[in-house]
Order: structure tokens, then C-alpha cells, then sequence
């Protein structure tokens, strides 16, 4: 098959090629191949007169992710302004259902870890949806259902990524340099002035200017000690709409095609621990549970609440079995939560590397589980709208 920038853009094949990469990533890592991967991933490059000095691996996590957050930050500001959660009454039930399917992952982690403390600190793993794969399930599998259930899930993620941003941002900073974050704020006003000057004039030097300055955020915020991911989320927010959309337009096959495929390849190059199950971490049991089911009542059971409370213009109530579906989709992890894994585990490769485990197997029977409710819910509607004609 001949891939074409359309497929790019596309929501099923850039989940299939999520997961081929992170297939690919885990087989790679238990075959001879581990030690010649494992050497170049950790291989070091420096940027000259700098403190940058980050791994391949790193390259990846924190610059290439940048760009991802940085598309990611345009949806969300559009979404805010003009898109599913522009007024009270379209937020408040994918909100309360967000609220759901974050503190529920969060308890059912917490259970598994309790006798353990030493992992406790992996709670926000399983509390990520991914937009990519939960949209490309949904499209695979969903044919025939309202588009109410799409426009639903599309809220909660874009909910659950802000959560996943925030604890990104506040719970993995480390010895932050106060003064370098400042000049980084500085950067981002500059940003977006050239932003608004751009869509004015539209004039290519304006444009170069803007990647100059977005590289230098990015540098600063990497060096303060906030994750360098959260500069593409700043410089996102701050666009100027018109030019946010073209640069979404413009980098999205890049980063459907390339970026995230990339790293999941490299989040998913752990070595599978030979150890019987009873030996494994906590913290694997905890994501592996918490992701497919902790997902599945959290949405389930505060979206039903949510449907309750129906403020004036709200969308219409979805069935329960509508919001079940919901949940298996929401279970699906993947991209943010293997980023979670790394950074709460980051001094512990073993603790990590089954968490980043976890992440897979938990979403993979979350993919399974989303393929089955979604397509059985598509079926009846299907079913339901032949026999109505």
C-alpha cells in the first residue's frame, strides 16, 4: 500500500502505526538487537555553549515530544474558544466524566500500591487517554454511531490531556531555575506578538523568526527544569489562530507519521523482566488494572452523573451502554502515559520499564476491549436505523 499524506491525517493509520512502532520497539529489545539499540539510544549529543547534553533517547522524549505538545496546545485552544468546550453547558458532562476517569485509575493504582510506597508515585500513569488511538478505535470500529458519542470522547481526552499537562508541568519539575523560566516566559510573549504580527503581514521572515524563537523557549524550558514539553504547549496556546492552524496543518503528518511513531519505538524498547508474575512491581498490576478498568467505571459512572446534570444548550444524554463504550476507548493510554511512566520512574530503570510494560498491556486490553463494546454498540445502531427505514 502506497502511504500518501492522507492516510497521514487520517485517524486509522496512524493508531496502526503507533502500535507497529511499539510492537516493533518491544521485540527489538528482547532479540540480540537490544545492546546495539540500547548504545545508540543512550548515546549523548550536546548543544555547543549550552547546558543541553541529552541521550538520543531523550532527543526524542523531550524535543521531538515538544513538537507533538505543541499540536496537541493548538487543538486545545481551539477546542476552548471555538470548537466542543467552548461554553459552560458543552464542558460540564465530559468534565465531570474526565473527573471520573482520572480519580478512579488513580484509586485502583493506589490499591495495588499500597504496600509499596516506593511506587506509589506512578499514580498519574494510568490516568491518560490517547486522543490519537481512541479516535483511530472509535473510526475502526464505530461505524453507525451518533456522532454525539465521537464529539463525547473527543471532549473527554482533550480534557484529560489538559490533566496530563498540568501533572506534567507541576509534578515532574525538578531544582527549577526561576530566572531561566522567566526569560522562557519573556521568549513566549515574544512569540506571540511575531504570532499576531504574522497573521497580519504574513511575511516569511516573521515566520523564521517565530521557529528561532520556539527553539530558544524550548532550550530555556528544558535547562529550567520544567519538562521541555510543556514549551510546545505554551507556544501553542499563545498562537495566534489563523497561523496555529497552519502550522497544525503543516506538522501533523510529520507528527502522526514520524514523531510519535518514533517515540513509541523508543519508550517501548524495555527488556520483558524474566521473572514469574507474582515477582512483578506493584506499579505494573497497578497500570495494567487501572488503565482498561479503572478507565471503564470512572467514565462510565460519572458520565452517567453527568447526564444527570443537563444544563440549558447542553448535548443531548447518552446511554449508559454509549458512555461504557467511552470508557474502554478512554482506557487506551499509550503516548502520554508511557510519557508519564518515564518521568515517574526515571530513577529506577527496572520500576520503569515494567510500568512502561503496564502502559502496553493495559492498553492493549483496553484497544481489545474499546473494539468489541464499540463495535457491538455500532452494530445496534446500525441494526436499529435499518429496521426505522
Amino acid at each position: 500500500m502506497r502511504i500518501t499524506v492522507k492516510h497521514l491525517r487520517g485517524q486509522q493509520f496512524p493508531a496502526v502505526l503507533l502500535l507497529l512502532a511499539a510492537g516493533i520497539g518491544l521485540l527489538l529489545a528482547n532479540l540480540p538487537t537490544h545492546d546495539a539499540i540500547a548504545a545508540f539510544l543512550e548515546f549523548h549529543i550536546a548543544v555547543p555553549g549550552t547546558s543541553l547534553d541529552l541521550s538520543v533517547e531523550h532527543w526524542v522524549s523531550d524535543g521531538l515530544l515538544a513538537v507533538f505538545f505543541l499540536v496537541v496546545a493548538i487543538e486545545l485552544r481551539h477546542e476552548l474558544t471555538h470548537g466542543e468546550l467552548d461554553s459552560l453547558s458543552k464542558a460540564v458532562q465530559p468534565a465531570i466524566a474526565a473527573a471520573g476517569g482520572v480519580l478512579v485509575p488513580i484509586a485502583v493504582y493506589l490499591l495495588f500500591t499500597a504496600s509499596d510506597s516506593g511506587t506509589a508515585s506512578g499514580w498519574p500513569i494510568p490516568t491518560a487517554t490517547d486522543i490519537a488511538f481512541a479516535l483511530g478505535v472509535l473510526a475502526m470500529f464505530g461505524r453507525g454511531l451518533p456522532s454525539t458519542v465521537r464529539v463525547f470522547l473527543l471532549a473527554l481526552a482533550i480534557l484529560d490531556d489538559i490533566i496530563g499537562i498540568v501533572f506534567i508541568a507541576v509534578l515532574f519539575a525538578h531544582d527549577v531555575q526561576w530566572l531561566l523560566l522567566a526569560v522562557a516566559v519573556v521568549a513566549v510573549a515574544v512569540f506571540w506578538v511575531l504570532s499576531r504580527l504574522l497573521h497580519r503581514h504574513g511575511h516569511p521572515v516573521i515566520a523564521v523568526l517565530m521557529t528561532v524563537v520556539g527553539i530558544v523557549t524550548w532550550g530555556l524550558v528544558a535547562a529550567s527544569g520544567i519538562h521541555a514539553t510543556i514549551a510546545g504547549v505554551l507556544l501553542g496556546l499563545v498562537m495566534a489562530p489563523v497561523p496555529a492552524a497552519r502550522v497544525r496543518h503543516a506538522l501533523e503528518p510529520a507528527v502522526n507519521g514520524a514523531i510519535l511513531p518514533l517515540f513509541a519505538f523508543v519508550a517501548a524498547f524495555v527488556v520483558i523482566p524474566a521473572v514469574a508474575p507474582s515477582e512483578l512491581s506493584p506499579a505494573f498490576w497497578g497500570i495494567v488494572v487501572a488503565l482498561p478498568v479503572g478507565k471503564i467505571i470512572g467514565i462510565s459512572l460519572f458520565g452517567w452523573v453527568a447526564m444527570r446534570i443537563r444544563p440549558r444548550g447542553a448535548p443531548p444524554a447518552l446511554p449508559f451502554a454509549d458512555l461504557i463504550a467511552a470508557g474502554t476507548l478512554g482506557g487506551i493510554g499509550f503516548t502520554v502515559s508511557l510519557l508519564l511512566a518515564n518521568l515517574a520512574f526515571a530513577g529506577d530503570d527496572s520500576i520503569r520499564d515494567q510500568a512502561i510494560l503496564g502502559v502496553l498491556i493495559g492498553s492493549f486490553i483496553a484497544l481489545l476491549l474499546a473494539g468489541v463494546f464499540v463495535s457491538v454498540r455500532a452494530g445496534w445502531y446500525r441494526r436499529t436505523a435499518a429496521a426505522a427505514s
